[in-house]
């Protein structure tokens, strides 16, 4: 893959039905001073359109990192997951699933899809913030995401 240009924001595409969370999430990145391009998508159709540039998505750039919840519409999560999971072309695209469900088996089944982290979103608004940067602190300056250059200043 080719390095990414640092001059150039991190793609990340946030699949959540849920407008509050959205808005929260978005007020979060941005709050970060972090070069971060926030896509968002609504349900799992529109998620896999995204991905692989189809209908309105043809010139949208393709995502360094998935932020998903499991519960949506007309495509759920964990479907989501298997798709991105068995496409070539999608495959090394970390997905982070963010998730209001509790459920053990939503969680093993998002891990025996190959999710990458599975985080359970908190109920408490604090709570809510902290996850999310704490999220956005490893995934994108911590973990080294596809396509994206290195800085140099890690050892070994």
């Amino acid at each position: 893959m080719k390095a990414r240009d640092p001059s150039t924001p991190l793609e990340i595409l946030l699949v959540e039905d849920n407008p509050g969370d959205v808005r929260l999430i978005e007020e979060i990145m941005k709050e970060s001073g972090m070069p971060i391009r926030l896509n968002v998508v609504r349900d799992g159709v529109e998620a896999m359109a995204f991905l692989r540039q189809e209908g309105p998505y043809t010139h949208v750039a393709t995502p360094n990192l998935i932020v998903l919840d499991l519960n949506l519409p007309r495509k759920n999560g964990h479907e989501v997951i298997a798709e991105v999971k068995e496409d070539l072309g999608l495959r090394r695209i970390p997905v982070v699933v963010l998730t209001g469900s509790e459920a053990e088996e939503d969680i093993n089944r998002a891990y025996d899809l190959h999710a990458n982290c599975c985080i359970i979103k908190p109920f408490n608004l604090d709570q809510f913030i902290r996850v999310v940067r704490q999220m956005q602190e490893f995934w994108l300056t911590v973990a080294k995401l596809p396509g994206e250059r290195g800085t140099g200043e890690g050892k070994g």
